[in-house]
């Protein structure tokens, strides 16, 4: 699949639980190896970041496909994924020595969203780890890779040497860490 690694590290080639790459999590036209998601309930799941903003920077999403928007969630998928980022948010704060915070949803194209799926950042946060503390929003702003905000364009991948990216390798530890800890 073309770009699958682009916005959630979805061509890494980390194993899933079946001991395969059978276990995928759809994100959007994404694919999520099992091995990159830390926890998962019957209608929602976080996994870790293939370009976090900071670090334990993570997504919660709803495991339905399709539903792009959190109006169309119904009131038990809304309930489960706000629940499910409860849980998230405490585990990477404590793992990564945040004091704070961002949860965001950027809900629709025209708000930022850079995956047509309904899906909430979490990003641990500590004192100092930006200079002006709104910069974590022009930062999340350009995370995705759309081309224009509401301009009507496709997706623009960077080039792979001006890329940074994490391992495969590197994001299965990161999920098995915060995996160990979550209950």
């Amino acid at each position: 699949m073309e770009g699958a690694s682009d916005v959630a590290g979805g061509s890494s080639g980390a194993i899933g639980a079946n001991g395969d790459d059978s276990d995928i999590q759809a994100f959007g036209k994404f694919k999520i190896p099992a091995g990159h998601v830390f926890y998962e309930t019957e209608k929602s799941c976080a996994f870790v970041n293939l370009r976090p903003i900071v670090p334990g920077h993570v997504l919660v999403v709803c495991k339905r496909g399709g539903v792009t928007r959190m109006s169309a969630l119904e009131d038990d998928e809304y309930a489960d994924l706000w629940s499910t980022v409860r849980k998230v948010q405490r585990v990477v704060e404590e793992e990564n020595g945040g004091v704070a915070a961002n949860v965001a949803v950027q809900d629709g194209r025209e708000a930022g969203q850079s995956v047509p799926h309904v899906h909430v950042h979490i990003l641990p946060r500590q004192k100092g780890d930006f200079e002006n503390n709104d910069q974590v929003y022009e930062e999340l702003e350009g995370w995705g890779p759309w081309k224009g905000k509401g301009e009507g364009g496709g997706m623009e991948v960077p080039n792979d040497e001006d890329r940074k990216d994490r391992t495969g390798q590197m994001m299965a530890d990161e999920a098995q860490t915060y995996r160990a800890k979550i209950t």
